[in-house]
């Protein structure tokens, strides 16, 4: 448990200051392209579409990634250990660092706020299409603003709470088959023609995964908004979260958005665009002013002490578990 505790701790500062640089290979974007071999293969074709099979097909694809994931990450794990418990911590320590997203989502969107703040819409619209699914070509500042600062509101929980809760529960191993399931659902879990059916085991099974993650994370961002100052309304966060926290398609994607919201004092959400066609969408929070640029730099100082704030929690009960355990 000593060994876990530390890798935790360590694995959650190496993300803080490496970030997730190219050059470096990352498990995530090998478990990407397994995902996508596996579509290839197992994807029914458009002339053949029968919802049956397709829904078996993105059942088997489900199984088949996070059964290799857990075993591979297990595998890794348990092998690094049996050379040495020094060894072990190593090895633990890189693979939560590369579980966790903290200063890799902070780099991503601040690449919309510089090019916003010195190279125009053009480049800002680029830099944000590379950050969320819908369409970008028409944005205004505006609303290329809302979108990224859209991104790290809802990637604050399942990209930094939600893998930090389950690594710390159950290590980089429950971490690992967490990050393939979000990364499947962000592949294949859209509501469109192609994968309605093929991709809704990804997508329902990545809402029940993250239900109870997503309330965590609001709640501690809700604290966050509390600690930070006077840019930041902890009441009104609290309010437009309770107010809210439902007004999306999925149970958990408003939770984080809506604490957001409230904490800035904007309007998110509303109409999108997604592959060339209008998706209707609630808005969500009070627009007492205009999305700034400058609301991208302050959602990612309430996303990064949110993540202290989980982080600090969950070394803290980690270390109590260990203490009653050394205990007994």
């Amino acid at each position: 448990m000593k060994y876990h505790l530390l890798a935790f701790c360590l694995g959650f500062l190496l993300d803080l200051l490496l970030g997730d640089p190219y050059y470096f290979p990352h498990p995530i974007r090998w478990i990407g392209k397994g995902i996508a071999e596996l579509e290839k293969r197992l994807l029914i074709h458009e002339s053949d579409r029968n919802q049956k099979r397709e829904l078996v097909n993105g059942a088997i694809l489900v199984v088949v990634v996070l059964a290799i994931t857990t075993i591979v990450a297990a595998f890794i794990l348990v092998g690094a250990y049996g050379i040495h418990p020094y060894f072990g911590v190593l090895i633990e320590t890189l693979m939560t660092y590369q579980i966790l997203a903290v200063k890799s989502l902070k780099v991503e969107s601040m690449k919309v706020y510089k090019r916003l703040k010195e190279e125009g819409l053009e480049g800002a619209r680029k830099a944000v299409s590379m950050i969320v699914g819908r369409d970008t070509e028409l944005l205004d500042e505006e609303g290329v603003a809302k979108a990224a600062v859209e991104t790290v509101a809802e990637n604050t929980s399942d990209g930094v709470i939600a893998p930090m809760l389950y690594t710390a529960l159950g290590g980089p191993v429950l971490g690992f088959f967490y990050k393939a399931l979000n990364t499947m659902d962000s592949m294949i879990g859209y509501k469109n023609d192609k994968y309605l059916y093929f991709g809704r085991t990804a997508a329902k099974l990545d809402d029940v995964v993250n239900y109870i993650p997503s309330r965590i994370s609001a709640y501690l961002m809700i604290l966050a908004a509390f600690l930070s100052g006077r840019n930041f309304n902890g009441k009104q966060a609290y309010k437009i979260y309770k107010r809210d926290r439902k007004k999306h398609a999925s149970p958990n994607s408003a939770q984080t958005e809506s604490v957001c919201a409230g904490a800035l004092g904007i309007q998110l959400a509303g109409d999108a665009s997604y592959f060339g066609r209008i998706v209707k969408k609630p808005y969500i929070g009070d627009r007492l002013r205009k999305v700034e640029y400058e609301d991208i730099k302050r959602i990612n100082h309430l996303m990064y002490l949110t993540a202290w704030i989980c982080e600090i929690l969950c070394l803290t009960m980690m270390y109590v578990v260990m203490w009653l355990l050394e205990g007994k």
